[in-house]
């Protein structure tokens, strides 16, 4: 059951035999708390550095797809508060590649929290996948975290084949694997980081929203492949 009083239930009444798709985040709610959402983007920055596992990705999954010159470009399509994009950038520069990394999300509020830090080779835009795809922007990898779980069917069959559009190498979505253990884990974690946003109530909600290794790969269309990954993550891969 949704709760709109800014709790959730215990464990022992949480349901996470199914996904819970009809459950909203406080954050996705356009009349939410403005100052509480900009701590909450900043928030979230520390909580994907400690839990997302995307050091790991960019390493197996994101450089190999790079060109062999060093030199690429990445989308990082709901860009956020645009962590991913800034991180990006870093483990390119440590690694030895010279990447300019394009953060894009439809939501103006986002886009304001990102635009606080515009590294070198960052820069964020107010834009969806799809008006991206008008453009005619292409990228060699196109990347998103925490996407996958906030969409309905057909918004998500929409939102991979205009990944399939804009990436010339690699597509990799990566989200939240549902499960007891990482629901438990985060319910105890997030109580250090949470104070005035909204980061323990909406991850634990996007535990609830999201897929199991199975229930991804029978979401996924034709030419894409379902991975576990750790810690309690599954990725969506499209090889171009």
């Amino acid at each position: 059951m949704s709760r709109r009083d800014g709790a959730e239930p215990r464990l022992q009444a949480v349901d996470l035999t199914r996904r819970a798709v009809d459950l909203q985040e406080l954050m996705d709610d356009p009349d939410c708390d403005p100052r509480a959402l900009a701590r909450t983007f900043r928030r979230f920055a520390l909580v994907n550095a400690l839990v997302s596992g995307w050091r790991a990705a960019w390493r197996t999954h994101v450089a190999p797809a790079l060109p062999a010159n060093g030199r690429g470009r990445v989308l990082d399509v709901g860009c956020g508060g645009g962590d991913l994009a800034r991180a990006l950038v870093r483990w390119a520069a440590a690694d030895g590649f010279e990447v300019e990394v394009v953060g894009a999300d439809p939501d103006e509020r986002a886009i304001a929290a990102a635009n606080r830090s515009t590294p070198r080779g960052v820069t964020f835009r107010q834009q969806s996948s799809a008006e991206l795809v008008a453009a005619g922007e292409r990228f060699d990898v196109v990347v998103s975290n925490h996407v996958l779980h906030h969409l309905g069917d057909e918004e998500r069959h929409g939102f991979l084949a205009d990944s399939e559009r804009l990436a010339s190498s690699r597509s990799l979505h990566s989200d939240i694997r549902r499960s007891a253990s990482a629901y438990r884990a985060y319910a105890v974690g997030s109580t250090f980081v949470a104070a005035g946003t909204f980061v323990r109530v909406d991850g634990l909600r996007s535990i609830r929203r999201s897929f199991t290794l199975p229930e991804l790969h029978d979401a996924l269309p034709p030419g894409w492949r379902a991975e576990r990954a750790t810690p309690h993550r599954v990725l969506a891969i499209h090889d171009a």
